[in-house]
């Protein structure tokens, strides 16, 4: 199956603007655009066959042409990353057997995540969608509660059924527990890594469809799906001794940072 990984970046975010063109500073010292590492995170990825960035803003194109990305110009109008993957996917011709969205906020997904996204959904062909979800330890799940307890728009949980297809995704941390845990110790708590793997059809559809009152409430993408009576398909990864976090708040800088420096990332 032909797989397009889309990197949807916009300048003019709500909660941090210009997110996409921030400077993180690796293991090494060096500094690069989260963009930068974002692209860098997709050209990891084993049988990917393209990758692209897709934006609306010309500050990102020329960055993102700066250090050799292909790029794709798309809309102000799109209201969210998965319209932009639509839009991208069909201003490139479609033809794409599988296109994924690999939000450019999300600099330390690892390759594995993603080839195993796109293995869950080649095994689902029910599906016209799947998304990874990662299981909290003690650590993960105590710095998204102290995200909400501060008033911070952290990470998304994700809760699905035995079948493993979603029941919610919300920016509150769910399901409740309480109980505290270990920072080693698992949780009944996944996170939800920010990646999308779509079938052609299904991604063509979401645009058309209105935005329903929870993905309005929790301003969640995935939602629209859930809204509309379409299955997500949520594939459990593994973090192999690394550490996952997603850049939504200038606070997450300094944590991500940290990270690299702990895992040894450039």
């Amino acid at each position: 199956m032909s797989v397009l990984i889309v990197i949807p970046a916009r300048y003019a975010s709500t909660r941090y603007p210009g997110k996409p063109l921030v400077e993180l500073t690796g293991a090494s010292g060096e500094k690069r655009t989260l963009i930068e590492r974002s692209w860098r995170a997709a050209c990891a990825v084993q049988g990917a066959d393209r990758v692209v960035v897709a934006t609306d803003d010309d500050r990102i194109r020329q960055t993102a042409e700066g250090f050799g990305a292909e790029v794709v110009m798309t809309s102000e109008s799109c209201a969210n990353g998965t319209e932009r993957c639509a839009e991208a996917h069909a201003a490139l011709g479609g033809g794409y057997e599988v296109v994924v969205n690999l939000q450019g906020d999300a600099p330390l997904t690892p390759h594995w995540f993603i080839e195993d996204l796109v293995k869950g959904l080649r095994a689902a062909p029910d599906m016209g969608l799947a998304t990874p979800v990662l299981q909290c330890d003690g650590a993960t799940l105590n710095s998204l509660l102290a995200d909400r307890a501060a008033g911070r728009v952290g990470g998304t949980t994700a809760v699905f059924g035995r079948d493993s297809s979603a029941l919610y995704f919300s920016k509150e941390v769910i399901p409740f527990c309480a109980v505290r845990f270990d920072d080693d110790a698992a949780t009944p708590v996944f996170h939800h890594v920010g990646v999308y793997a779509y079938r052609p059809d299904a991604l063509a559809s979401y645009p058309s469809w209105p935005t329903g009152p929870l993905e309005q409430l929790e301003g969640l993408e995935q939602l629209r799906f859930l809204e509309n009576g379409r299955k997500i398909l949520c594939v459990e990864v593994e973090a192999r001794g690394r550490e996952f976090w997603e850049l939504n708040n200038p606070e997450d800088v300094v944590r991500i940072e940290a990270m690299m420096a702990k895992m040894g990332e450039n």
